[in-house]
């Protein structure tokens, strides 16, 4: 059947008003967020297609037009991910497995690895938008990283990846500030204890603002903001998404928009 024979068919099986509302809401859903809207028009034909073939086989439900929920872009040849958000997880992770720790404070990382260290220690998550949900080992407080609300050198085990860079640009409600960054990072060094690890992770790759999304800084330069505090290890997701493991940081020089992984401690004084 053609494209445009399926997508006539599908619209004499609709009827008017209410019906053809809900059809327009239905279709529109998918839309919001795609990258290449054009892109994903060309693809309703097959999802048309493939819903009036649904609709003809043996046992099929009813599917009320405003139920439809078109998904265009999942139809890939390999699983998509977010190679900063999957090897910055992992390596934090790795750690945290082998430290063991009792209790673990996080400042704004992704919820995924936050709800999973739970499965490691008690957790506790400090961000300017609380995440609000009911899980054991877990609590959430409302606090910003420039002040955050713990006391100095009281935490043993801390993360903060992908946050860092955020911070001054009013992306998440946070007050501008053009060095918000350094102020955020001089708060996570306060709150550690002697001998306790920081996971940190930032873009790292050509310095520039990208108002108001985040901010790309030096790898090299990005120890700076840790006067207090011993660079233990430096690992980096590579522009490719590749990462490399436990390495210098100048290796990292002359990228676009990598990951920068950092672990750091504080010495005893």
């Amino acid at each position: 059947m053609s494209p445009r024979r399926a997508i006539r068919e599908f619209a004499r099986s609709i009827r008017p008003a209410r019906q053809a509302v809900r059809l327009a809401r239905s279709l529109y859903r998918p839309m919001v967020g795609v990258e290449s809207v054009p892109s994903a028009l060309r693809r309703y034909p097959r999802f048309f297609r493939e819903l009036n073939e649904y609709r003809r086989l043996a046992g099929t439900e009813a599917i009320p037009v405003g139920e439809l929920y078109p998904c265009l872009d999942d139809r890939t040849s390999t699983t998509a991910f977010d190679a900063h958000y999957l090897h910055q997880s992992v390596w934090a992770l790795r750690h945290l497995v082998n430290r063991s720790p009792r209790t673990h404070l996080d400042i704004g990382s992704d919820a995924r690895f936050v709800t999973a260290v739970t499965a490691i220690c008690d957790v506790t998550f400090v961000d300017i938008r609380p995440l609000e949900i009911s899980l054991d080992r877990y609590r959430s407080v409302q606090g910003t990283i420039t002040a955050l609300p713990v006391k100095a050198q009281s935490q043993r085990s801390v993360s903060c990846l992908h946050v860092a860079e955020h911070i001054g640009l009013g992306r998440y409600g946070d007050e501008l500030d053009p060095n918000g960054t350094s102020k955020g990072c001089l708060e996570l060094q306060r709150v550690i204890e002697v001998g306790g690890q920081l996971y940190f992770s930032v873009p790292v790759g050509r310095p520039r603002t990208c108002f108001n999304a985040h901010r790309v800084f030096e790898p090299t330069a990005v120890a700076e903001f840790f006067p207090e505090l011993d660079l233990l290890e430096f690992s980096f997701v590579d522009d490719a998404g590749v990462l490399h493991a436990r390495t210098d940081a100048a290796v990292a020089a002359g990228l676009d928009y990598g990951c920068g992984l950092y672990l750091f401690e504080r010495r005893a004084p």
